[in-house]
């Protein structure tokens, strides 16, 4: 496996659109699948391939003057817990820190709410992001949004 940060919009919405589209469990809405691929141009972007294939991308989003948001990561469910999304998260924060953000944070759905959510918190969890601050509206009732943060210096 590889790690590439890329750089050209097309790429990353290719990729994106491509990845997203096979993990309907967690991506299912085709609405906000569709906000996640065009919102990636001109957003740090990092892609793991395996065999030059893509397996899995995140991107991030500047949240503020000293925070920066992980604002959607996919890895084929073929390659969950084999450490692609570790080693992805792991070149984000290192990209982080070297662009000098304080913290990352990170949205998902509440836990408790639905098993394949429940193992997305454990992984932030496992990574070291603590719990900040549910918001019962932000996105949906049924749908709680359960913030992580990290401290990164």
């Amino acid at each position: 496996m590889t790690i590439r940060q890329i750089n050209n919009d097309a790429e990353k919405k290719a990729i994106a659109r491509r990845l997203l589209e096979a993990l309907q469990e967690w991506f299912g809405l085709e609405d906000s699948r569709e906000e996640y691929i065009e919102a990636c141009p001109e957003k740090p972007f990092f892609c793991a391939y395996e065999n030059d294939e893509p397996i899995g991308f995140l991107y991030l989003k500047e949240t503020g003057k000293d925070t920066v948001e992980l604002a959607v990561m996919g890895v084929l469910k073929e390659h969950h817990r084999t450490g692609v999304g570790r080693e992805l998260f792991q070149c984000a924060k290192d990209y982080s820190c070297a662009k000098g953000y304080s913290f990352m944070q990170v949205k998902t759905v509440q836990m408790g709410r639905y098993e394949s959510y429940d193992k997305t918190n454990l992984f932030y969890i496992s990574l070291g992001f603590k719990e900040f601050e549910v918001f019962p509206t932000l996105w949906e009732p049924w749908n709680p949004c359960q913030i992580y943060i990290m401290a990164l210096q």
